[in-house]
């Protein structure tokens, strides 16, 4: 009789190709070969071209919107369940939809609690994902979650900057908890804008509440997606005085015209991750790799071992 396989196999959605090869190459391991057939009308197929039975696999995909992203990832854990994997782990960098949590008005979906059952539904034994939109998100699954800090890779960063008179900002009321935590591990102080929306993603108000008079400002938060909120803020601290301003956003989902506004804005720098793929380059843009984190959760992960150092705040 075989001997049976314990070593666990990486493989990747199509968007997160670049990302999902640099965890594999941390992990010590090739990624899994998979070949996706597309149909004419658009409708796609991946196949698993190895065996997988009584394995654990690893599907690395970010599902950022277009759907397209989310359906891939649900389509490889159905077909590694029919596949006989043993347990099926969605790495998920970036969990997509997740800024529906709740009902903020009358007959809106939650989003993210669908998305949650329908990983599960397709087969994922479990999650690990890094810095949700809202932390109550793992409390959607049924399954495990394991929920990273990117906290783990940017303070070291922020760091070696050496800025004096460093103070910590969010860009909204929500990321004031964020805020507070990268304050307590910089000792710093912590600054709060207040918004008005007049709709999504438009801004009709914006206040400071705290002084940024000479400090050198990081503005931290989850995601920057049009950098609407981002760039205001960082020419509001710069009139109040700050003698800079750079932001640490996890996810660089960077829409419409986000790259206009953050190549016309005040901000010296943006840092991000490579949780998503960015669609241009900018001389503002810093991305500092999550590869080495998620390689070292997974494989912590396969071999039943804590994780409980990566999670920073």
């Amino acid at each position: 009789m075989p001997n049976k396989t314990t070593e666990a196999k990486i493989f990747t959605c199509t968007q997160s190709q670049h990302l999902a090869e640099q965890i594999a190459k941390a992990y010590g391991v090739k990624l899994g070969n998979v070949i996706t057939s597309t149909y004419s009308d658009g409708e796609f197929q991946p196949s698993y071209e190895e065996s997988i039975r009584g394995t654990r696999i690893f599907i690395i995909g970010s599902t950022n919107p277009g759907p397209q992203n989310l359906m891939e990832m649900l389509l490889m854990i159905d077909a590694a369940k029919r596949a006989s994997a043993r347990h099926i782990t969605a790495v998920m960098p970036y969990f997509g939809w997740a800024r529906q949590d709740r009902k903020d008005k009358p007959r809106v979906p939650i989003a993210a609690k669908l998305v949650a059952k329908m990983l599960e539904a397709a087969g994922a034994t479990r999650i690990i994902t890094m810095d949700l939109h809202a932390d109550q998100i793992q409390g959607f699954f049924e399954k495990p979650v394991d929920h990273l800090f990117a906290s783990t890779i940017f303070l070291p960063y922020l760091k070696s900057l050496n800025l004096d008179n460093l103070t910590v900002a969010s860009p909204d009321m929500g990321g004031s908890k964020r805020a507070y935590a990268y304050s307590k591990a910089l000792k710093s102080d912590v600054v709060i804008c207040y918004k008005q929306r007049a709709k999504a993603n438009v801004i009709s108000h914006m206040e400071l509440i705290g002084d940024v008079t000479g400090k050198n400002v990081v503005l931290v938060d989850d995601m920057v997606d049009t950098a609407g909120t981002l760039t205001k803020a960082a020419d509001l601290m710069m009139e109040r005085g700050a003698k800079s301003v750079r932001a640490i956003c996890t996810h660089p989902i960077l829409s419409g015209s986000a790259y206009d506004r953050l190549e016309s804005s005040k901000l010296e720098e943006l840092i991000v991750t490579n949780s998503i793929p960015l669609r241009q380059e900018s001389k503002k843009l810093r991305v500092i790799s999550c590869a080495d984190l998620f390689a070292e959760v997974m494989c912590n992960v396969h071999h039943n071992q804590s994780i409980s150092n990566k999670f920073v705040m």
